[in-house]
């Protein structure tokens, strides 16, 4: 039990590179060569991810529209009124950027690995999951700059147009040639999961690395002492009870089978932290970059404890959905 609430050796690794950053941060020449490191990284990644994408994930998406519907709508709807809701109430609980990145979390996409992991465990419907997390992942590459864009906007901030160009170039681009490439190269794709993995965490852990180095040469840690780090993180907290509130009551009420309703409470509560921290880099500059990916590195680690104990009470049939 206590094993599954400790981070897993993914976050022992931000932690290791957040640590190394506070340490020693990159300048200079060095900061440029790793930057571009992590940029190139990104384009890697994104092109993976596009070829990853099959088409049958697309055409179960559409035939399962409800369903994805609903899960859509807690990551795109329910998740940005959200965090937008709660900025406004409480806006000087905690700096400009840290909201910056509460807004930011709020308009992510789905996760794809966790969702189904922990859907498969709870005994929930995994082709619906799926299907309803390459949905996310996808519109997630169009949606979240313009949600971005927006609820910056409303916040009193706004994306510079080398931010919409970082987009395309880094994210969009990438991400349409390698599906376009995905009939020759998907099966090298699908023998490699492993190394494509790794090149995932990679990047992120280089593009953590490059903004956490910059944040702390521009003194980010006076900037968020302890307590308003616990304020952060019970913000984080509670977007997440709601959420799976939000999930689990909207999937009973719209009068979804057992199975449906897990894949909903999971899938519509996660937001990617592989997408997140690359997206980031491209829509954001400057050494506030570090406080904005400050929130969904931590959600990530609220998600994946409250969900990997969920999906074990789901399994041992403790509790009804």
């Amino acid at each position: 039990m206590l094993r599954r609430l400790l981070p897993d050796p993914f976050m022992l690794a931000l932690l290791a590179v957040l640590a190394l950053a506070t340490l020693l941060p990159v300048q200079g020449r060095g900061a440029t060569w790793v930057g571009w490191l992590a940029t190139a990284s990104i384009v890697l990644l994104f092109f993976f991810h596009g070829a990853k994408l099959s088409r049958q994930a697309v055409l179960d998406g559409v035939r399962h529209w409800r369903l994805h519907l609903v899960i859509l709508g807690s990551t795109f709807i329910m998740f940005p009124l959200l965090a937008l809701l709660l900025s406004s109430l409480l806006p000087g609980l905690m700096p400009l950027p840290l909201w910056i990145g509460i807004l930011y979390l709020a308009a992510l996409p789905s996760t794809v690995q966790s969702s189904i992991a922990f859907t498969s465990m709870a005994g929930g419907n995994v082709p619906a999951a799926i299907a309803a997390a390459s949905a996310s992942q996808v519109l997630g590459v169009f949606a979240t700059p313009a949600l971005v864009g927006l609820l910056a906007d409303a916040h009193g901030a706004s994306m510079s147009m080398s931010g919409v160009g970082a987009i395309i170039l880094q994210i969009l681009a990438p991400f349409v040639l390698g599906h376009m490439m995905r009939p020759w190269i998907g099966g090298w794709i699908q023998r490699h999961k492993g190394m494509i993995s790794i090149t995932d965490r990679s990047t992120i852990l280089i593009a953590v690395y490059s903004a956490f180095s910059a944040a702390v040469v521009e003194g980010i840690w006076s900037r968020v002492p302890l307590p308003v780090l616990g304020v952060l993180t019970a913000i984080c907290l509670l977007m997440l009870v709601i959420a799976l509130a939000f999930t689990w009551g909207i999937a009973r009420i719209a009068g979804f089978g057992r199975e449906d309703r897990i894949a909903i409470l999971f899938c519509g509560t996660k937001k990617s932290l592989i997408q997140g921290v690359p997206m980031a880099r491209a829509l954001f500059a400057g050494p506030d970059l570090g406080l904005i990916l400050l929130p969904i590195m931590i959600f990530h680690q609220l998600q994946l404890m409250a969900c990997a104990w969920l999906a074990r009470r789901y399994a041992r049939g403790a509790t009804h959905v």
